[in-house]
């Protein structure tokens, strides 16, 4: 299904501004998008005699461990062993621009924000289907050396990656609890206890920590690892500590990939689920193949990727706050497909509570079990999750069902 003319234009400013972009769109937005997406034609997506589509298969990620399981099925062949023939996954900076390139056809398949895939299905009538989970956890709040508490913010700016993303949500959960008030304008006061919260784009991130024109920044690894390597920063909270095994990325395709083509989609998630449970397995050599030492995939040092992956110590970092929860049977990333209704629901109903810029109206317009149920197909990661030896091969529990633990 094409994209709706009379929503194209509208949905490009929307992306630009909701990305921190607004300003750019005189100065060459466009050649953000141009230099991070396949210079191919997409073309129209038809059914091929062989049940898959007539040309390559191709999938847009960003720079974070968030994306492991979309490249590790790539790395390791799984994508071939379904059959399907996938071009090396293409890398862009920020959301905006993957986004832009999906809604284009560009891409295939990626894996965007939960809460985005939200605003862009329900706000903007892209018509997408979330497919299945990415993984849980992997994101942290991370803050300059010298601050010890939520608290401490007051006055100052955090970073965002996206106005609707799983960091913004928890983020202002923590900051709530605290007693502060989110800004997504003006200055920030101590005083009024306020901070300032800013889009940026996660590479970024470090840079901003490091030359102090942040405080802090809430976004997936391995840009959490980055700070602690290079001793400008350090986590003040998982968000895997704050929301129990919550989602962050979610793995996406157009919905005329999901009805049309099927069989290349459940292809995909079994690829994606085999490469999920590699990298639960596998910590250390998923790390080596996602960096410079492997395939390339993601443009961080080994040892920051590897932290990403394995380094959760609980005796250290329930010493230093960021882990509040250690019996909560978690690492600092884990993988899985289930997109569990209970997150959805719970995910709408704290982003109502949630500053954004812009109209976010949709969203109290919204039934959270209604909303999941037009917005999420886990037909897929149901028949994966059973072809790979059934929910306790990943840790779930039988009836693929749970109840949302928050502890901000």
């Amino acid at each position: 299904m094409p994209i709706h003319p009379s929503n194209s234009g509208r949905s490009r400013r929307d992306f630009l501004r909701l990305a921190g972009l607004a300003g750019l769109g005189a100065l060459g937005a466009p050649s953000l998008l141009t230099a991070c997406t396949p210079t191919t034609d997409a073309g129209p997506t038809t059914n091929s005699a062989a049940g898959g589509l007539g040309r390559p298969l191709r999938i847009g990620y960003l720079p974070i461990t968030d994306a492991s399981p979309l490249l590790l099925a790539h790395a390791r062949g799984l994508y071939e062993a379904e059959g399907l023939e996938v071009e090396r996954p293409t890398l862009f900076r920020g959301w905006s621009q993957l986004a832009e390139a999906f809604q284009a056809g560009q891409v295939d398949l990626v894996h965007f924000l939960m809460p985005m895939a939200i605003w862009l299905r329900f706000a903007s009538d892209v018509p997408l289907k979330v497919v299945a989970w990415d993984h849980m956890g992997g994101s942290a709040l991370t803050v300059a050396p010298d601050v010890e508490t939520v608290e401490q913010l007051a006055g100052t700016t955090v970073a965002i990656p996206f106005w609707y993303s799983v960091h913004n949500a928890v983020l202002q959960l923590l900051f709530r609890e605290a007693g502060l008030t989110a800004l997504t304008s003006g200055e920030p006061s101590a005083a009024d206890r306020s901070v300032k919260l800013v889009v940026m784009a996660p590479p970024d991130m470090p840079t901003a920590l490091g030359n102090g024109s942040i405080a802090g920044y809430i976004v997936a690894d391995p840009f959490n690892a980055v700070a602690e390597i290079q001793g400008i920063g350090k986590v003040l909270r998982f968000t895997g500590d704050v929301w129990l095994n919550h989602a962050c990325c979610v793995v996406t395709a157009s919905e005329s990939l999901v009805t049309g083509s099927p069989d290349v989609v459940q292809g995909l998630i079994s690829a994606v689920a085999g490469a999920q449970l590699f990298a639960n397995e596998e910590r250390s050599e998923a790390a080596r193949l996602l960096s410079a030492d492997g395939e390339n995939y993601l443009p961080q040092p080994r040892a920051a990727i590897e932290r990403a992956l394995t380094h959760y110590d609980r005796d250290e970092y329930v010493s230093s706050g960021a882990i509040t929860n250690p019996d909560w049977p978690t690492e600092r990333i884990d993988f899985q497909p289930f997109p569990f209704p209970t997150y959805t629901e719970e995910l709408i109903r704290l982003l109502t509570k949630t500053a954004v810029e812009g109209d976010s109206a949709f969203l109290a317009a919204l039934d959270p079990a209604d909303a999941h149920r037009s917005l999420v197909d886990d037909r897929f990661a149901r028949s994966a999750i059973e072809t790979l030896g059934g929910p306790a091969t990943f840790g779930l529990p039988d009836d693929l069902g749970r109840t949302e633990e928050l502890a901000p």
